[in-house]
């Protein structure tokens, strides 16, 4: 056999047994094809020529080894990543997170024959990202969680180096199928299929990949190394499935449309649902339904003229999200946002702060839609490898779209979460001159539910005299101005995991501002003073908080949990959210601290403030 034939026998076969049908490694087959094509017409022979293809084929299998690594969104470490022990100092008392080992992206959540089904990916090997499995907690009330074997992990080709993310839909006769993307030998990203081995069991324990996987593979023109995480079907009006699937075109990210008569085979759209320039890669998009009025839920197949549709994308590239709210046109197939919706990396967030990866589903048990987000760390890599853990979920989120300004989302916490409220503490009418700082006491401040109502003095637009920079973003104002920046209203709020000394504290805070020749309420969450430690992030978080009407004797609420390490926020009833971690090193369980306080010039009233000491939702054994 000719020098030529054998090589691209050898080589090509290798390459589809490996499933790296990718246009990069047919590229490379090519030029090492070119090689041998240069040796016969120059008629080299003896070492000469044989020296070029080796080289040829060692540079064609490094960049097969190396390109899994470096073109992933993903960072693989190559320090010894197991632990020896857990730590408990930071854990959370009341947020779903295993028992140990490293978490991130929410999967799949369903609610199935009575269980709430939630699965993750998860890491049994250690706490930091790789040999990633689907973990899977099943609870009857979304708070307390009973762990069962993984639900997903490697075993064939298509997935031998991890089970990414994906979702689960509900097939007709209340049959679930999850779809997800497995990574293969390469860089190779593919879409998968399980089913339950059982599905009369409720718990749904286990799980089989189906005989025709993969079902999704990336096309000519479709980025391969940049292929994943499956939505939730819907059915057309045609009859047909349709799904979404990340993916990149350059810089555009883009949101790739399929469609099948059986959920099996899928064959892509000429075009996508939709696409948006510069924001890079489109990980974990969502796409459903919501109706113009109510906080009801709707199922992902639902279309008419009283609905909106939002689709959500998580940018790869600025480890955030955004999502906007507009019209999917059955008919054709494509989402148009609405002239309300910024459609780029300055778009709508569901949280301002640490929370990513984020999935809805239909929850049919409670007619709501339930949104998860998952809650990375912000310390460093050796800090998880030595606490044994990693990653938390936020607290599940009823989500629906304000039927005031139809342009937003709203987003409060399960009523579930409410089950956990213990001894409280209740303060009304207290008046927060300039410079208050009062205690909120008799509570544990390390895990605790606060609800508060701030009452504002009448403003007049003259007294906000200066304003603040108009090029600057809102977290870029928080980051500036920090709690201590006196201005007339504010800022005003909570000092949570505060050291009885004050020297760790986490302000999470109201301010008025003039900006733009407008008054605007700025909410934040400053982490700058949150741990005396001098290796972890920091970062303050912020946003603009949509108002209707005027400042005038205007009330103000805000709500925060607190869970030992997390911070999570709600202004003006779910209007703008953050969360944020904190690490504090005096301010630990006991230790910890609430406090209400007022930096601004004029008095705010908390005309009620009540905390909450919240109990713990350990893992549980079903009975």
């Amino acid at each position: 056999m000719c020098l030529e034939s054998e090589l691209h026998r050898n080589f090509y076969s290798v390459t589809l047994k490996n499933a790296d049908r990718s246009q990069s490694a047919l590229k490379i087959t090519n030029k090492i094809l070119s090689l041998s094509r240069l040796v016969k017409k120059y008629r080299m022979q003896g070492s000469s020529a044989r020296w070029v293809l080796i080289h040829a084929i060692a540079l064609a299998w490094l960049w097969l080894s190396i390109s899994a690594v470096t073109r992933a969104s993903h960072v693989m470490h190559t320090v010894n990543t197991v632990s020896t022990r857990v730590e408990q100092r930071y854990r959370t008392a009341y947020h779903f997170q295993p028992q140990k080992n490293w978490m991130n992206d929410p999967n799949a959540p369903m609610f199935y024959k009575g269980f709430y089904h939630f699965f993750y990916q998860y890491n049994p090997q250690g706490a930091v990202w790789g040999n990633i499995v689907w973990g899977h907690v099943v609870s009857k009330d979304l708070i307390h969680w009973h762990s069962l074997d993984p639900a997903i992990v490697p075993s064939e080709w298509y997935d031998i180096k991890g089970c990414w993310s994906g979702s689960a839909t509900l097939l007709p006769g209340d049959k679930p199928a999850i779809l997800y993307t497995g990574w293969a030998n390469s860089s190779q990203q593919l879409q998968s299929m399980v089913v339950p081995k059982d599905a009369t069991d409720p718990l749904l324990r286990e799980w089989v990949k189906i005989p025709q996987n993969p079902l999704l593979i990336p096309e000519f023109g479709v980025n391969g190394s940049s292929f994943r995480d499956p939505t939730t079907g819907w059915l057309g009006h045609d009859g047909k499935w349709r799904i979404l699937v990340g993916n990149k075109r350059d810089r555009r990210g883009v949101a790739l449309l399929y469609k099948s008569k059986d959920f099996v085979h899928w064959v892509k759209a000429k075009h996508p649902l939709h696409s948006s320039k510069l924001t890079g890669m489109w990980e974990c998009p969502d796409f459903y339904p919501v109706p113009l009025s109510g906080n009801e839920g709707l199922d992902t197949s639902a279309t008419g003229p009283s609905l909106k549709h939002v689709l959500k994308v998580s940018l790869d590239d600025y480890k955030y999200e955004y999502y906007t709210v507009g019209t999917y046109l059955r008919d054709m197939d494509r989402y148009v946002p609405d002239n309300t919706s910024i459609d780029d990396e300055n778009g709508l967030r569901y949280d301002y702060g640490k929370f990513y990866a984020s999935k809805t589903f239909f929850d049919q048990n409670k007619q709501r839609r339930i949104l998860w987000g998952w809650i990375n760390e912000s310390d460093s890599v050796s800090d998880d490898i030595s606490k044994g853990w990693a990653g938390v979920q936020a607290i599940p989120r009823t989500i629906w779209l304000d039927s005031v300004t139809r342009s937003m989302l709203l987003q409060w916490p399960v009523s579930e979460v409410k089950a956990l409220r213990r001894k409280k503490t209740l303060k009304q009418n207290m008046d927060l001159s300039s410079g208050s700082v009062v205690e909120i006491a008799g509570i544990n401040a390390a895990q605790v539910d606060v609800e508060v109502s701030f009452d504002l003095p009448r403003l007049e637009m003259a007294e906000f005299e200066n304003e603040v920079g108009v090029n600057s973003t809102a977290e870029q104002l928080c980051s500036r101005m920090g709690s201590a920046w006196k201005t007339v209203v504010g800022p005003f709020g909570l000092l949570v995991l505060a050291s009885k000394d004050l020297n760790e504290r986490t302000a999470v805070f109201f301010q008025i501002v003039r900006y733009r020749k407008e008054l605007k309420l700025l909410m934040c969450s400053d982490q700058s003073r949150s741990s005396l430690l001098s290796d972890i992030d920091k970062t303050t978080y912020g946003t603009f908080v949509n108002h209707v009407g005027s400042f005038k004797e205007k009330s103000i609420s805000l709500r925060v949990l607190v869970d030992h390490s997390i911070v999570e926020s709600f202004g003006e009833g779910g209007k703008a959210c953050i969360t944020a971690r904190a690490y504090p090193t005096l301010a630990i369980s006991k230790d910890a601290h609430l406090y209400a306080f007022n930096n601004g010039t004029s008095t705010v009233t908390a005309s009620k403030l009540i905390a909450w000491e919240m109990a713990s939702s350990n893992d549980i054994t079903l009975r």
